[in-house]
């Protein structure tokens, strides 16, 4: 990696030189073949570490290691790590650190990842800590929209549903606030709304305007970011009960959208974009999920042989 950077904790970490050296990376890793890429990890040991449940990030990640030759240990649930019979998250990392080149990990609690990284001998790639920030994933919408616009300055995002607690569009705001002439259209009910710490950190590079009506921007939007309510993030199921259903999607939006207007997700979805959007050309989400894999692919070998 062009820069100094030897972990992936935050996306605010990333210069736009730094997102761009990815992104680029990451196109060359989806042209090579697979035969030489297969030598890029070899003989590496990744730690696969999610303390917190996850089908694209985990798989991803894990696709993108074997792929590049590197082997995984690890876990998928916390409750078969020691972290159950009450050893501290730095114990566990510092002994990780002992058996791995990387680590990969994802944890409940906001700023999990930070700590990792500043007690890990060996490089942390974080997978999405509590509420908090989602970088890799945001890294891979960057890839996505770039592939499909060809660019990502000038254009309109628009961020639909749980933008309060929903960590990756708290990284995609970060990260498009370091691009010129984009415009944000953040969508989403009063108790949702996007921390305004966040909107008054990223607003003097970024056109915001907020709303709670999906209508009111369509029609100028290049993008159209929906994420899910979150129950698991609701203290309160009587609150989530009341606004699981605020925003629910079909096809017939694409009656007030612009040509070329994509529907992007970090999934999983749960009813938020009926399934008959699929089918259309506006449905970005799946191939947004298979980014993931060129893209992690990019990040481990550019961090492989960091000393730190």
């Amino acid at each position: 990696m062009e820069s100094k950077l030897t972990d992936v904790v935050s996306i605010s970490d990333f210069s736009r030189k730094d997102i761009e050296a990815v992104l680029k990376e990451a196109a060359r890793m989806e042209k090579m073949p697979l035969s030489e890429k297969a030598k890029l990890l070899e003989g590496k040991v990744v730690a696969s570490l999610f303390f917190e449940p996850s089908t694209r990030t985990r798989l991803s990640f894990e696709t993108a290691i074997q792929t590049l030759g590197g082997r995984v240990i690890g876990f998928s649930n916390a409750k078969v790590s020691s972290t159950k019979k009450g050893e501290t998250l730095s114990d566990t990392i510092t002994m990780v650190a002992g058996y791995a080149d990387l680590i990969v990990m994802r944890h409940s609690i906001e700023g999990a990842a930070r700590r990792a990284a500043e007690t890990s001998s060996k490089p942390v790639l974080n997978g999405g800590d509590g509420a908090n920030q989602h970088p890799t994933q945001t890294l891979l919408d960057l890839y996505t929209i770039q592939k499909q616009f060809g660019k990502i300055d000038g254009l309109t995002i628009g961020m639909l549903g749980d933008l309060k607690y929903g960590r990756t569009v708290h990284s995609l705001l970060y990260a498009l606030s370091k691009f010129k002439d984009v415009k944000v259209r953040l969508i989403a009910p009063e108790s949702l709304k996007m921390p305004n710490q966040m909107v008054e950190e990223t607003k003097s590079t970024i056109g915001i305007k907020e709303t709670e009506n999906v209508n009111e921007f369509l029609p100028e939007l290049d993008v159209l970011y929906v994420t899910r309510i979150q129950k698991e993030r609701f203290v309160d199921e009587f609150e989530y009960e009341q606004i699981k259903n605020v925003y629910i999607l079909g096809k017939e939006i694409l009656k007030s959208t612009k040509k070329g207007f994509r529907v992007m997700h970090p999934l999983p979805r749960i009813n938020e974009i009926k399934t008959d959007l699929d089918s259309t050309d506006a449905a970005l989400y799946f191939e947004q999920a298979k980014n993931g894999v060129p893209v992690r692919q990019a990040l481990l070998n550019m961090l492989k042989d960091v000393k730190k």
